[in-house]
Protein backbone atom coordinates (compact mmCIF):
# COMPACT_ATOMS: atom_id res chain seq x y z
CA UNK A 1 0.00 0.00 0.00
CA UNK A 2 2.87 2.31 0.41
CA UNK A 3 3.43 2.81 -3.18
CA UNK A 4 0.06 3.48 -3.79
CA UNK A 5 -0.40 5.98 -0.64
CA UNK A 6 2.66 7.53 -2.49
CA UNK A 7 0.94 7.46 -5.74
CA UNK A 8 -2.46 8.92 -4.70
CA UNK A 9 -0.40 11.81 -2.51
CA UNK A 10 1.09 13.02 -5.85
CA UNK A 11 -2.17 12.85 -7.64
CA UNK A 12 -3.86 14.55 -4.86
CA UNK A 13 -0.87 17.20 -4.62
CA UNK A 14 -1.39 18.06 -8.79
CA UNK A 15 -5.04 18.50 -8.70
CA UNK A 16 -5.52 19.91 -5.37
CA UNK A 17 -5.56 23.36 -6.78
CA UNK A 18 -7.89 22.29 -9.47
CA UNK A 19 -10.07 21.47 -7.08
CA UNK A 20 -9.79 23.75 -4.73
CA UNK A 21 -10.62 26.46 -7.07
CA UNK A 22 -13.98 24.93 -8.21
CA UNK A 23 -14.92 23.84 -4.37
CA UNK A 24 -14.17 27.36 -3.46
CA UNK A 25 -16.64 28.87 -6.32
CA UNK A 26 -19.24 26.69 -5.28
CA UNK A 27 -18.76 27.49 -1.37
CA UNK A 28 -16.58 29.95 0.16
CA UNK A 29 -16.52 28.20 3.78
CA UNK A 30 -17.08 24.62 3.97
CA UNK A 31 -16.54 22.17 7.32
CA UNK A 32 -15.95 18.51 6.90
CA UNK A 33 -16.15 15.30 9.25
CA UNK A 34 -12.35 15.78 9.93
CA UNK A 35 -11.57 19.26 9.92
CA UNK A 36 -12.06 22.63 8.63
CA UNK A 37 -11.14 24.28 5.21
CA UNK A 38 -10.93 28.41 5.25
CA UNK A 39 -9.44 30.34 2.18
CA UNK A 40 -5.94 31.20 2.12
CA UNK A 41 -4.89 34.66 1.35
CA UNK A 42 -4.37 34.05 -2.55
CA UNK A 43 -8.38 33.41 -2.51
CA UNK A 44 -7.56 30.09 -4.39
CA UNK A 45 -6.16 27.23 -2.03
CA UNK A 46 -7.45 25.43 0.62
CA UNK A 47 -6.01 25.05 3.82
CA UNK A 48 -6.85 21.20 5.28
CA UNK A 49 -4.87 19.93 8.15
CA UNK A 50 -4.53 16.18 6.35
CA UNK A 51 -5.65 15.51 2.53
CA UNK A 52 -7.44 12.75 4.11
CA UNK A 53 -9.71 15.32 5.68
CA UNK A 54 -10.89 16.65 2.71
CA UNK A 55 -14.70 16.60 1.81
CA UNK A 56 -16.52 13.50 0.05
CA UNK A 57 -17.31 16.15 -2.96
CA UNK A 58 -14.34 16.83 -3.60
CA UNK A 59 -12.29 13.69 -3.38
CA UNK A 60 -14.84 12.41 -5.49
CA UNK A 61 -13.86 15.14 -8.03
CA UNK A 62 -10.77 13.89 -8.02
CA UNK A 63 -10.51 10.77 -7.88
CA UNK A 64 -12.73 10.77 -11.52
CA UNK A 65 -9.64 12.41 -12.99
CA UNK A 66 -7.28 9.67 -11.75
CA UNK A 67 -6.76 5.92 -13.34
CA UNK A 68 -8.90 3.30 -11.67
CA UNK A 69 -6.05 1.69 -10.12
CA UNK A 70 -5.62 4.95 -7.64
CA UNK A 71 -9.16 4.82 -7.29
CA UNK A 72 -9.10 1.51 -5.73
CA UNK A 73 -6.20 2.61 -3.14
CA UNK A 74 -7.86 5.85 -2.25
CA UNK A 75 -10.76 3.18 -1.08
CA UNK A 76 -8.37 1.36 1.39
CA UNK A 77 -6.97 4.60 3.07
CA UNK A 78 -9.51 4.87 5.61
CA UNK A 79 -13.26 4.28 6.77
CA UNK A 80 -14.86 7.27 5.28
CA UNK A 81 -13.03 7.21 2.02
CA UNK A 82 -14.18 4.15 1.48
CA UNK A 83 -17.73 4.73 1.89
CA UNK A 84 -17.63 7.60 -0.14
CA UNK A 85 -15.77 5.97 -2.77
CA UNK A 86 -18.72 2.97 -2.09
CA UNK A 87 -21.45 5.66 -3.04
CA UNK A 88 -19.86 7.57 -5.51
CA UNK A 89 -18.05 4.76 -7.80
CA UNK A 90 -20.64 4.20 -11.23
CA UNK A 91 -17.97 3.29 -13.37
CA UNK A 92 -14.74 1.03 -13.20
CA UNK A 93 -12.22 -0.70 -15.50
CA UNK A 94 -9.78 -3.32 -14.46
CA UNK A 95 -8.43 -4.46 -17.50
CA UNK A 96 -4.96 -3.07 -16.44
CA UNK A 97 -4.95 -6.54 -14.21
CA UNK A 98 -3.14 -9.14 -15.96
CA UNK A 99 -2.48 -12.10 -13.39
CA UNK A 100 -5.29 -12.19 -10.77
CA UNK A 101 -7.97 -10.50 -12.27
CA UNK A 102 -10.48 -12.98 -11.27
CA UNK A 103 -9.29 -12.36 -7.18
CA UNK A 104 -9.46 -8.98 -7.37
CA UNK A 105 -13.07 -9.11 -8.90
CA UNK A 106 -14.18 -11.28 -6.10
CA UNK A 107 -12.75 -8.62 -3.32
CA UNK A 108 -13.91 -5.71 -4.97
CA UNK A 109 -17.18 -6.00 -6.22
CA UNK A 110 -18.90 -6.15 -2.58
CA UNK A 111 -17.60 -2.91 -1.89
CA UNK A 112 -18.27 -1.01 -5.04
CA UNK A 113 -22.32 -1.84 -5.53
CA UNK A 114 -23.06 1.09 -7.27
CA UNK A 115 -21.48 0.07 -10.68
CA UNK A 116 -23.18 1.09 -13.49
CA UNK A 117 -20.03 0.07 -16.11
CA UNK A 118 -17.84 -2.50 -15.16
CA UNK A 119 -15.24 -3.27 -17.77
CA UNK A 120 -13.46 -6.58 -17.28
CA UNK A 121 -11.60 -7.02 -20.87
CA UNK A 122 -8.55 -9.27 -20.61
CA UNK A 123 -5.88 -10.54 -23.12
CA UNK A 124 -5.61 -13.82 -21.25
CA UNK A 125 -8.72 -15.68 -20.22
CA UNK A 126 -8.68 -15.21 -16.19
CA UNK A 127 -11.92 -14.71 -15.34
CA UNK A 128 -13.88 -17.44 -13.75
CA UNK A 129 -18.08 -18.21 -12.95
CA UNK A 130 -17.37 -17.23 -9.24
CA UNK A 131 -16.65 -13.72 -9.55
CA UNK A 132 -19.46 -12.92 -12.57
CA UNK A 133 -21.99 -14.40 -9.92
CA UNK A 134 -20.40 -12.24 -7.34
CA UNK A 135 -21.27 -9.17 -9.85
CA UNK A 136 -24.50 -10.09 -10.33
CA UNK A 137 -25.21 -10.74 -6.79
CA UNK A 138 -24.00 -6.90 -5.57
CA UNK A 139 -24.03 -5.17 -8.58
CA UNK A 140 -27.87 -4.38 -9.66
CA UNK A 141 -27.47 -1.48 -11.41
CA UNK A 142 -24.75 -2.19 -14.17
CA UNK A 143 -25.76 -1.22 -17.38
CA UNK A 144 -22.61 -2.51 -19.14
CA UNK A 145 -20.08 -5.25 -18.38
CA UNK A 146 -17.56 -5.87 -20.54
CA UNK A 147 -16.61 -9.61 -20.76
CA UNK A 148 -14.28 -9.57 -23.73
CA UNK A 149 -11.88 -12.76 -24.27
CA UNK A 150 -13.75 -14.77 -21.20
CA UNK A 151 -13.28 -17.71 -22.67
CA UNK A 152 -13.67 -19.58 -19.51
CA UNK A 153 -17.11 -18.61 -18.12
CA UNK A 154 -20.02 -21.20 -18.92
CA UNK A 155 -23.95 -20.66 -18.41
CA UNK A 156 -23.30 -20.15 -14.78
CA UNK A 157 -22.66 -16.99 -15.35
CA UNK A 158 -24.97 -15.77 -18.31
CA UNK A 159 -27.60 -17.27 -15.83
CA UNK A 160 -26.44 -15.58 -12.76
CA UNK A 161 -26.55 -12.00 -14.85
CA UNK A 162 -29.68 -12.35 -15.86
CA UNK A 163 -30.86 -12.53 -12.80
CA UNK A 164 -28.91 -10.57 -10.71
CA UNK A 165 -28.55 -7.52 -13.32
CA UNK A 166 -31.79 -6.40 -15.05
CA UNK A 167 -30.72 -3.03 -16.53
CA UNK A 168 -28.09 -5.08 -18.50
CA UNK A 169 -30.68 -6.08 -21.12
CA UNK A 170 -32.66 -2.69 -21.19
CA UNK A 171 -29.31 -1.32 -21.68
CA UNK A 172 -28.96 -3.38 -25.09
CA UNK A 173 -27.52 -1.43 -28.09
CA UNK A 174 -26.26 -1.57 -31.49
CA UNK A 175 -22.92 -1.88 -30.21
CA UNK A 176 -24.01 -4.94 -27.88
CA UNK A 177 -25.60 -6.80 -30.90
CA UNK A 178 -22.36 -6.40 -33.19
CA UNK A 179 -20.27 -8.26 -30.14
CA UNK A 180 -22.98 -11.15 -30.15
CA UNK A 181 -23.33 -11.46 -33.70
CA UNK A 182 -19.60 -11.63 -34.09
CA UNK A 183 -19.07 -14.18 -31.21
CA UNK A 184 -22.28 -15.96 -30.72
CA UNK A 185 -23.15 -18.03 -33.98
CA UNK A 186 -24.76 -20.38 -32.42
CA UNK A 187 -27.22 -18.18 -30.60
CA UNK A 188 -30.81 -19.38 -31.08
CA UNK A 189 -32.83 -17.68 -29.18
CA UNK A 190 -32.63 -13.71 -27.95
CA UNK A 191 -35.34 -11.51 -26.30
CA UNK A 192 -34.42 -7.81 -27.02
CA UNK A 193 -38.33 -6.31 -26.05
CA UNK A 194 -38.14 -2.96 -25.15
CA UNK A 195 -34.86 -2.26 -25.92
CA UNK A 196 -35.59 1.01 -27.29
CA UNK A 197 -31.70 1.60 -28.21
CA UNK A 198 -31.68 -1.44 -30.14
CA UNK A 199 -31.59 -0.05 -34.14
CA UNK A 200 -30.60 -1.65 -37.87
CA UNK A 201 -27.15 -1.88 -37.47
CA UNK A 202 -27.40 -4.33 -34.49
CA UNK A 203 -30.52 -6.30 -35.43
CA UNK A 204 -28.40 -6.57 -39.02
CA UNK A 205 -25.53 -7.66 -36.90
CA UNK A 206 -27.67 -10.46 -35.75
CA UNK A 207 -28.73 -11.42 -38.53
CA UNK A 208 -25.63 -11.70 -40.52
CA UNK A 209 -23.66 -13.32 -37.20
CA UNK A 210 -26.73 -15.79 -36.04
CA UNK A 211 -27.80 -17.28 -39.05
CA UNK A 212 -28.87 -20.25 -36.88
CA UNK A 213 -31.51 -17.67 -35.08
CA UNK A 214 -34.90 -19.44 -33.76
CA UNK A 215 -37.19 -16.85 -32.02
CA UNK A 216 -36.37 -12.89 -31.73
CA UNK A 217 -38.34 -10.70 -29.83
CA UNK A 218 -37.98 -6.72 -31.43
CA UNK A 219 -41.07 -5.89 -29.36
CA UNK A 220 -41.25 -2.01 -28.66
CA UNK A 221 -37.53 -1.76 -30.25
CA UNK A 222 -38.86 1.28 -32.16
CA UNK A 223 -36.23 2.26 -33.65
CA UNK A 224 -35.84 -0.77 -36.29
CA UNK A 225 -37.14 -0.24 -39.42
CA UNK A 226 -37.66 -2.75 -42.75
CA UNK A 227 -33.98 -3.00 -42.88
CA UNK A 228 -33.62 -5.21 -40.05
CA UNK A 229 -36.66 -7.51 -41.07
CA UNK A 230 -35.02 -7.61 -44.36
CA UNK A 231 -31.82 -9.07 -42.96
CA UNK A 232 -33.50 -11.68 -40.67
CA UNK A 233 -35.49 -12.91 -43.81
CA UNK A 234 -32.67 -13.04 -45.91
CA UNK A 235 -30.22 -14.66 -43.51
CA UNK A 236 -32.13 -16.30 -40.78
CA UNK A 237 -34.01 -19.39 -42.31
CA UNK A 238 -34.59 -21.35 -39.44
CA UNK A 239 -36.92 -18.25 -37.74
CA UNK A 240 -39.84 -19.58 -36.45
CA UNK A 241 -40.41 -16.88 -34.20
CA UNK A 242 -40.85 -13.18 -34.75
CA UNK A 243 -41.68 -10.51 -32.56
CA UNK A 244 -42.78 -6.71 -34.08
CA UNK A 245 -45.29 -5.68 -31.85
CA UNK A 246 -44.93 -1.59 -32.04
CA UNK A 247 -42.08 -1.23 -34.21
CA UNK A 248 -44.18 1.50 -36.40
CA UNK A 249 -41.76 1.80 -38.44
CA UNK A 250 -42.00 -1.09 -40.50
CA UNK A 251 -44.09 -1.10 -43.54
CA UNK A 252 -44.92 -3.73 -46.56
CA UNK A 253 -41.74 -3.92 -47.57
CA UNK A 254 -40.51 -5.75 -44.69
CA UNK A 255 -43.73 -8.14 -44.53
CA UNK A 256 -43.24 -8.74 -48.23
CA UNK A 257 -38.90 -9.88 -47.77
CA UNK A 258 -40.40 -12.57 -45.36
CA UNK A 259 -43.15 -13.94 -47.93
CA UNK A 260 -40.48 -13.60 -50.92
CA UNK A 261 -37.75 -15.06 -48.96
CA UNK A 262 -39.72 -17.98 -47.96
CA UNK A 263 -40.64 -18.80 -51.54
CA UNK A 264 -37.44 -18.44 -53.21
CA UNK A 265 -35.73 -20.43 -49.99
CA UNK A 266 -38.53 -23.29 -50.91
CA UNK A 267 -36.95 -23.50 -54.74
CA UNK A 268 -33.60 -23.44 -53.58
CA UNK A 269 -33.86 -26.65 -50.78
CA UNK A 270 -32.34 -30.22 -52.12
CA UNK A 271 -35.42 -32.35 -52.59
CA UNK A 272 -34.08 -34.71 -49.71
CA UNK A 273 -34.38 -32.26 -47.40
CA UNK A 274 -37.22 -30.62 -48.92
CA UNK A 275 -40.03 -32.32 -46.72
CA UNK A 276 -37.70 -31.34 -43.17
CA UNK A 277 -38.21 -27.35 -44.94
CA UNK A 278 -41.78 -27.62 -45.19
CA UNK A 279 -41.67 -28.01 -41.45
CA UNK A 280 -40.05 -25.03 -41.02
CA UNK A 281 -40.66 -21.53 -41.45
CA UNK A 282 -42.14 -18.63 -39.06
CA UNK A 283 -44.97 -20.12 -36.50
CA UNK A 284 -45.20 -17.06 -34.85
CA UNK A 285 -45.36 -13.21 -35.49
CA UNK A 286 -46.38 -10.57 -33.62
CA UNK A 287 -46.73 -7.49 -36.03
CA UNK A 288 -49.79 -5.28 -32.96
CA UNK A 289 -49.77 -2.24 -33.19
CA UNK A 290 -47.48 -2.09 -36.79
CA UNK A 291 -50.48 -0.01 -38.31
CA UNK A 292 -48.63 0.96 -41.68
CA UNK A 293 -49.15 -2.52 -42.73
CA UNK A 294 -51.49 -3.03 -45.26
CA UNK A 295 -53.74 -6.67 -45.70
CA UNK A 296 -52.42 -7.84 -49.37
CA UNK A 297 -48.55 -7.71 -47.52
CA UNK A 298 -49.46 -9.13 -44.42
CA UNK A 299 -52.04 -11.69 -45.97
CA UNK A 300 -48.42 -12.81 -48.38
CA UNK A 301 -47.05 -13.61 -45.44
CA UNK A 302 -49.60 -15.77 -44.22
CA UNK A 303 -49.97 -17.32 -47.58
CA UNK A 304 -46.30 -18.07 -47.56
CA UNK A 305 -46.21 -19.55 -44.09
CA UNK A 306 -48.83 -22.05 -43.56
CA UNK A 307 -48.27 -22.31 -39.27
CA UNK A 308 -49.45 -18.85 -39.11
CA UNK A 309 -53.11 -18.74 -38.23
CA UNK A 310 -55.47 -16.26 -37.38
CA UNK A 311 -58.54 -18.69 -36.55
CA UNK A 312 -60.10 -18.84 -33.13
CA UNK A 313 -57.75 -20.23 -30.41
CA UNK A 314 -54.75 -20.79 -32.81
CA UNK A 315 -53.67 -17.24 -32.81
CA UNK A 316 -50.01 -17.25 -34.16
CA UNK A 317 -50.16 -14.43 -36.51
CA UNK A 318 -50.90 -11.50 -34.26
CA UNK A 319 -52.09 -8.99 -35.60
CA UNK A 320 -54.34 -6.40 -32.46
CA UNK A 321 -54.28 -2.94 -32.94
CA UNK A 322 -54.35 -2.76 -36.28
CA UNK A 323 -58.13 -2.27 -37.16
CA UNK A 324 -57.36 -2.59 -41.03
CA UNK A 325 -55.86 -6.16 -41.13
CA UNK A 326 -59.11 -7.58 -40.16
CA UNK A 327 -59.32 -9.10 -44.12
CA UNK A 328 -56.16 -11.15 -43.34
CA UNK A 329 -57.21 -14.72 -42.76
CA UNK A 330 -54.84 -18.35 -42.41
CA UNK A 331 -55.52 -20.95 -45.04
CA UNK A 332 -57.41 -22.89 -42.55
CA UNK A 333 -59.95 -19.82 -41.74
CA UNK A 334 -60.68 -19.50 -45.08
CA UNK A 335 -61.47 -23.12 -45.68
CA UNK A 336 -63.84 -23.40 -42.55
CA UNK A 337 -65.64 -20.48 -44.35
CA UNK A 338 -66.18 -22.46 -47.35
CA UNK A 339 -67.25 -25.26 -45.50
CA UNK A 340 -70.06 -23.17 -43.42
CA UNK A 341 -70.99 -21.49 -47.11
CA UNK A 342 -70.94 -25.29 -48.58
CA UNK A 343 -73.21 -26.77 -45.86
CA UNK A 344 -75.35 -23.59 -45.67
CA UNK A 345 -75.95 -23.88 -49.47
CA UNK A 346 -76.82 -27.88 -49.04
CA UNK A 347 -79.47 -27.04 -46.57
CA UNK A 348 -81.59 -24.71 -48.87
Amino acid sequence: MGGGTESLNSCFEKMMILGSVENTMNNNNHTNCGGEMKVNSSGLGLGISEWKDIPVELLLRILSLVDDRTVIVASGVCHGWREAISWGLIHLSLSWCKKNMNNLVLSLVPKFTKLQFLILRQDTPKLQDDAVEKIASHCHDLQELDLSKSFSLTDRSLYAVAHGCPNLVKAASDRALKAIGYNCDKLQYLNLGWCDRVGDEGVKSLAYGCPDLRALDLCGCVLITDESVIALANNCLHLRSLGLYYCQNITDRAMYSLAQSRAKNKHEVWAPVKNHYEDEGLTNLNISQCTALTPPAVQAVCDSFPALHTCPGRHSLIISGCLNLTSVHCACAVQAHRASTSMFHLAH
